[in-house]
């Protein structure tokens, strides 16, 4: 893994890349999460229609080691749908917000989706038999007459082409008076927590009609509010611990054996601001937009506007690992607030050894960051390197001054073309990329 940020021994290259090639992109096709599951074996994605979309990850071809296994559609289902709340004259878009998936207990896998207002618990199994030989009905389904039954048949069943299906488990609804930003399945694989704006709340996986309303920051006068809950994730193998983290670049990790209600947290994460960076712009660009906790449970990642930050849980007073992901933009904040590209939520993501981290930037580029080296690399989402494991060139942004023939001049960024969305396989290196309605799909090269 050490060359994984771009190493003289690591190569990424052009995989696959699913969605339609349309320069006019339909809404309801942009992407709006992605989440491989546990063995990397599926990859879900959501879009703004309220759809879900699995990928399956096909065996290696014989004949072609050199190939791995490609993911291929396995299934579609219609999670979400528009709703009207009539009390608060709302529209509830069906956009999908989160996917996470549930462990694996037996042949069927599970997932939560969630939109604005309501969780949902989707199970997707596999079926390839049916049973045939009713005594009541026929083999085409209509009711036999019962004076006509002469023998009792025991029905039995048959193969059948396989079949894939969808079907809705639990709802977890009207628990949420705001937009939910963030579901996390609790390491307990029994409890889950949903997160909006201003409330956490802590759900059974079996219990639909409660939750436990474990944090609450709204202020008894909604014109005092200075901040807002921005994401929320449980601790990968302590199942009372959770941390959340604020509009105002801060972290809280909350225990819940300390007390049912977590509003005093445990341990505030806080970097202090260098007065002489302050600008118009620093509370909003310090607002975090998501957080991550690594595997092994020790450390969390964090992602603002500018910059991904690595914290050691064990201090709380200034981040272990601090990088960059476009610097260049900071002389650009005044024509990105115009454009609202300021407000934009990137999210970040650990590779499977919590050695390198990936996370999206504008123009379709993407970064990655090798925590051992403190190598990056800047690559590009795009159709023109898109041939079978054609190898990603790694890019380069000028600042300023004269610009090199392979450099992209910052004022040529395209700030439409946006990765918010990056998922990567839990045990090898292989990368998901949402890219506005395509994902893209880069593994390492294997020579």
């Amino acid at each position: 893994m050490a060359g994984v940020a771009g190493g003289n021994d690591f190569q990424w290259c052009f995989s696959q890349v699913k969605g339609a090639i349309d320069e006019d992109v339909a809404e309801a096709d942009i992407i709006s999460t992605v989440e491989f599951n546990h063995s990397g074996e599926l990859l879900a994605t959501g879009d703004k229609g309220g759809r879900v979309v699995i990928f399956q990850h096909e065996q290696e071809c014989k004949n072609r080691p050199h190939l791995r296994g490609e993911y291929n559609v396995y299934s579609t289902f219609q999670s979400h749908e528009p709703e009207f709340d009539y009390l608060k004259s709302l529209e509830i878009e069906e956009k999908i917000n989160k996917i996470r998936w549930l462990p694996q207990q037996n042949s069927a896998h599970f997932l939560l989706s969630t939109n604005d207002k309501t969780i949902k618990l989707w199970k997707i199994g596999e079926r390839d038999k049916r049973a045939e030989g009713y005594n009541l009905k026929d083999e085409d389904g209509r009711l036999r007459d019962p004076f006509r039954i002469t023998s009792l048949r025991v029905p039995v069943l048959m193969p059948m082409d396989l079949m894939v299906e969808a079907s809705p488990r639990r709802v977890f609804a009207n628990a949420h008076t705001y937009h939910i930003n963030s579901i996390s399945v609790n390491s307990d694989h029994q409890t889950y927590l949903s997160a909006d704006d201003l409330r956490i709340n802590l759900w059974h996986l079996e219990i639909t009609d409660r939750s436990f309303n474990i944090v609450d920051i709204k202020p008894a006068n909604m014109e005092e509010l200075t901040e807002v809950i921005t994401a929320a994730e449980c601790h990968p193998n302590q199942c009372n611990v959770f941390v959340y983290s604020s509009s105002k670049g801060t972290i809280r990790l909350c225990d819940m054996r300390t007390a049912a209600l977590c509003d005093r947290h445990t341990k505030f994460f806080e970097e202090p601001e260098d007065p002489s960076s302050r600008s118009f712009f620093s509370e909003i660009i310090s607002s975090i937009s998501d957080v991550k906790f690594s595997h092994s449970g020790r450390y969390m990642m964090t992602r603002d506007y500018l910059s991904v930050k690595v914290w050691d849980l064990n201090m709380e007073n200034r981040p272990v690992e601090t990088y960059q992901v476009h610097e260049y933009l900071r002389s650009k904040l005044c024509s990105l607030y115009e454009n609202d590209c300021i407000f934009d939520k990137f999210e970040c993501c650990w590779n499977g050894s919590d050695s390198a981290i990936m996370t999206g930037s504008y123009n379709n580029f993407f970064r990655m960051f090798d925590r051992n080296t403190r190598k990056d690399i800047t690559l590009e989402a795009s159709r023109e390197c898109s041939k079978p494991r054609a190898t990603l060139k790694p890019r380069k942004v000028s600042t300023g001054g004269k610009r090199k023939k392979d450099e992209i001049s910052v004022d040529s960024l395209d700030f439409n073309k946006k990765i918010l969305h990056t998922a990567w396989h839990p045990k090898e290196n292989v990368i998901a990329v949402a890219a506005t309605n395509n994902l893209y799909i880069f593994q390492d090269k294997i020579n």
